[in-house]
């Protein structure tokens, strides 16, 4: 079965619109070096979905990515995070949305070594201005949803890679951010701490948060609500269902 004998989706009654991509293209290059990571992307996320982008190496999966966490602009297109054109905003505004709106989860932890657990999960609201007494508070009450209150005082150096990674998710989701992006999140663990690890996604998704997730896993995509499958820098399919995934030949 192809893409293209899988019945067609539209979206309707939408719910709140969190992410909403309009004619995206990102060019690298030009002339004869020009390369379109992205090409007329258009793309809609509702608040409360849980998608899985997939596609092959190259296929524009993690520029995608990059572009819906401000952390890159289109070379073209209009971006609306939470009705917000943020597509031609200054640096400075983007890191203030990266840092209130969007949390972060990446295949390696970027944990600060020198800190501990409780410390690396404060640092975001550091930079968000709030008070070192609700700081302290919310990471504790973070660290606690991901199953580590024990682990309050150790550094990364001291903690298993699962364990890293649920301090990494803390730290995403201490400034209850409206999306929460997590890029190949399971890629450096094994077969039972992805499962742990994905449990917690699970738990975040059912409390009512945004998440968009880059994989390349089946197994791990099959946890998501919707599959958005990337080809050649374009959404081949925006609305497969785990259950549909399993059936598409990807060439």
């Amino acid at each position: 079965m192809t893409f293209e004998s899988l019945p067609q989706k539209t979206s309707q009654d939408y719910h709140p619109v969190i992410i909403r991509l309009e004619e995206i293209f990102k060019i690298y290059g030009a002339g004869e070096t020009e390369v379109r990571a992205l090409s007329e992307v258009n793309l809609i996320v509702e608040k409360g979905e849980y998608c899985a982008i997939m596609g092959a190496s190259g296929s524009g999966k993690s520029t995608m990515m990059n572009i819906i966490g401000c952390l890159d602009r289109p070379s073209s297109g209009r971006y609306y995070l939470d009705n917000l054109d943020v597509s031609k905003l200054p640096d400075t505004e983007l890191a203030t949305i990266r840092n209130r709106k969007i949390g972060f989860v990446f295949q390696q932890f970027h944990l600060l070594s020198q800190m501990t657990a409780l410390e690396n999960v404060m640092l975001p609201m550091v930079y968000a201005g709030i008070s070192q007494t609700q700081r302290r508070d919310r990471a504790v009450e973070a660290l606690t949803r991901v199953g580590l209150e024990n682990r309050l005082n150790n550094k990364p150096n001291q903690l298993s890679g699962g364990q890293q990674q649920r301090v990494a998710i803390a730290r995403a989701i201490v400034n209850n951010p409206l999306l929460l992006l997590a890029d190949e999140p399971t890629g450096a663990l094994d077969s039972q701490t992805t499962r742990e690890v994905l449990n917690i996604f699970d738990e975040l998704h059912t409390s009512g948060i945004t998440i968009v997730m880059v994989t390349h896993e089946h197994e791990v995509a099959r946890h998501c609500q919707r599959i958005i499958w990337f080809r050649d820098g374009q959404v081949v399919y925006p609305y497969l269902t785990p259950e549909e995934m399993l059936q598409v030949v990807v060439t």
